[in-house]
Order: C-alpha cells, then structure tokens, then sequence
C-alpha cells in the first residue's frame, strides 16, 4: 500500500491517533504582560460583522484582533533581536512544519517549584533512558502547566512559571540537532526569565540559532516520550514574527501515555447573539 493511503487507512482505523495539542482560543485566553513602558499584545478580541441579520442576512462572521504570539501560537526565528536576520514565518519551509517530537515529562518537579528550570543534567539523564534527542525533532517539555489554563490567575502566577536554564538553552540550540521546543506555559521562557544569566535564553538562544518556539501546548500527557510525529500550522504572515497555531500530533496506538487528549470538554462555552455584541469584547 503506498504510504501515504497507509497512513489514512491507519488514522481511519484508530491505529494513528491524531491529538489537539491546541489551547482553544477565545477572549479569555492569557497573554503576557510587560512592564508598562514597553509595548503590549493584544489579548483575542473579536466583533460580528453580521449574523444572519441586516448586515449580512445569508452568512454569520467575526472580525477578530489579537497578537501574533497570543494563544497556542509559533515564535519564528525573526521574533528576537538575536535572529533578526533569520526567517520570517512566511519563510519557513513546510517540510519543517511536519516534524518528530520527544516529550520531556518535568511535571512533578514543576509541582514542586513553581520556577524549576530545566538543565542539561536533566535532559542528558532523559536521554540516558528514552536515547539522543533526534535531529529534526521538537523538544516538547510537559509541566503540567496546562492544567491551570482555565485559571487566568493559577496559569499566570504572579509571572512564576517553569522553564530552561540558559546553560541548557544554549546547548540545546546550538549543539543539539532538535528544530525547537514546544512548553505548556504561556512563552517558551520560564516566568522569571528576566532576570537569568541571560535574559530570556530560549527566545535567545533558539532563535539566535534559527530554530522555532511553540507554546501554550496542551495534551502532552497523551503522548509518548518519543515516537510521536506533531503537525504544526501557523499562518504564513508575510513579515510576521509567529502566528496563532494548530498543533496536531499523530500517535500509534499504545504509544501514548492515555490518549485519553479531549480539548472538546475544555472548551469554553460558544458565543451567542446575547454574550456578543457588534462591539469588540475585551
């Protein structure tokens, strides 16, 4: 059978699960926030163009505003000063947005300290257990942030949330093969990034390095520590520095942790004529 009917016929039969690594997105989601002299993104916001009225009898739609990197979203090389000369999201070849992941399971250490920083020593033990990280492969590092996403205030914490130590940071993106890496937090960088060594070493370093970031990733726990290929879809924004993204991961049977993934149950109530006005929410 050719492979890629193979492939249909195994995610027909159930034999290749595909799991929503997606956060839902709507007016509620967190963005960050920076100090108030610098500039702000915008959170989601939309408002009804019409639907099915006097405005548009035959069609119901939104324009909507937000940031780049707001939501489950793709942070392009161009998005720090240190790949400034790098690609734009526009640019990035579509073979790279159809990759291998690992999935590095820090959860109860994150339990524990809500700033734990992930080092090389542990991501060499991990290898001493699962093997080398894979060139090619995203770094997709499980927290278990995800859990307090539908808690604005748990999820944001006052700006303590975990992430990578420079150190690591640098050697994963210069001397490691992996294409980037993907958090559950709401950036790729731990909430107290600021005032590390180097400031913000994964924007840093893995954009320094041409490499990508995804973030505010959920489900990771449906998957295994390696084995899982992730299908990542920004928009391809000319000039842009990232975009909202659906994230997709494909499993075989067996290979995840519970692929028991169920974004549907997570997902706030939808809009109607009453919760939404022509006016843009906030």
């Amino acid at each position: 059978m050719p492979l890629l009917s193979e492939l249909v016929a195994s995610m027909a039969s159930g034999a290749v699960k595909v799991i929503d690594l997606t956060a839902p997105l709507h007016e509620d989601t967190s963005v960050i926030s920076l100090p108030p002299e610098r500039g702000q993104p915008w959170p989601f916001q939309r408002e009804v163009i019409s639907r099915y009225d006097a405005a548009g009898p035959e069609v119901y739609w939104y324009n909507i505003r937000m940031s780049e990197h707001t939501g489950t979203h793709f942070d392009a090389p161009i998005h720090w000063i240190s790949g400034r000369d790098r690609e734009d999201i526009a640019s990035i070849a579509p073979s790279r947005l159809i990759r291998p992941a690992v999935v590095l399971d820090f959860k109860a250490e994150a339990a524990q300290d809500a700033d734990f920083l992930l080092t090389q020593a542990h991501v060499e033990r991990w290898c001493e257990d699962h093997g080398a990280l894979p060139d090619g492969a995203w770094l997709l590092y499980r927290t278990g942030w995800a859990d307090r996403r539908l808690d604005a205030q748990a999820f944001m914490n006052g700006n303590h949330w975990p992430g990578v130590d420079p150190g690591c940071a640098r050697w994963l993106a210069e001397e490691t093969g992996i294409i980037g890496i993907g958090v559950e937090t709401v950036g790729t960088d731990a909430g107290q990034a600021a005032t590390l060594s180097q400031p913000f070493p994964c924007h840093w370093y893995f954009q320094g390095a041409g490499k990508y970031g995804i973030t505010q990733l959920q489900n990771l726990d449906s998957l295994p520590p390696r084995g899982a290929v992730i299908v990542t879809s920004p928009l391809p924004i000319v000039g842009g520095t990232g975009s909202p993204s659906r994230i997709l991961a494909l499993v075989e049977e067996g290979d995840g942790y519970s692929l028991s993934g169920t974004p549907n149950s997570l997902h706030p109530k939808r809009p109607d004529s009453t919760s939404l006005s022509s006016e843009a929410e906030v």
